[in-house]
């Protein structure tokens, strides 16, 4: 048997390394694809938290009931939170919390109170931050 590996010991380290480089391969293609998504659903998102930032501001700064309404804030509001899903356990968190402000202010948009504004402005930026720190960290 001892003497079997000798003879065929290039033959066994050929196929070492034949199966290591393919692991490898496999797994950073894996890698490559989860990246991929993530940079995509990100930039995506951030788009979304663009135009809901957008909204807020005609509809309450402006009072622009036409372009600003907060109905229509609505859909951006869904399309963010089933966007983030794709992303770290932070962004999830940051969106969630976006949607409970809106959820809870979107009425107050275009009225006297900057209390709402305010809110959801705040958790607008907090959820593009964490975007951002988990774009810039990926592999």
């Amino acid at each position: 048997m001892l003497n079997q590996i000798k003879k065929n010991s290039l033959s066994l380290i050929s196929l070492v390394v034949a199966l290591s480089a393919l692991s490898y391969n496999t797994w950073r293609n894996e890698q490559s694809e989860y990246n991929r998504n993530i940079r995509y659903a990100g930039f995506e998102v951030l788009l979304h938290v663009g135009e809901i930032q957008r909204i807020v501001y005609l509809a309450h700064y402006d009072k622009d009931t036409l372009r600003g309404n907060p109905r229509s804030g609505w859909v951006e509001i869904l399309v963010i939170k089933d966007l983030t899903q794709l992303m770290t356990e932070d962004v999830i968190k940051a969106s969630d919390e976006l949607y409970d402000s809106w959820s809870e202010h979107w009425n107050l948009l275009g009225t006297d109170s900057d209390i709402g504004v305010a809110d959801i402005d705040h958790k607008i930026n907090q959820l593009r931050m964490k975007i951002l720190e988990s774009l810039k960290i990926l592999e």
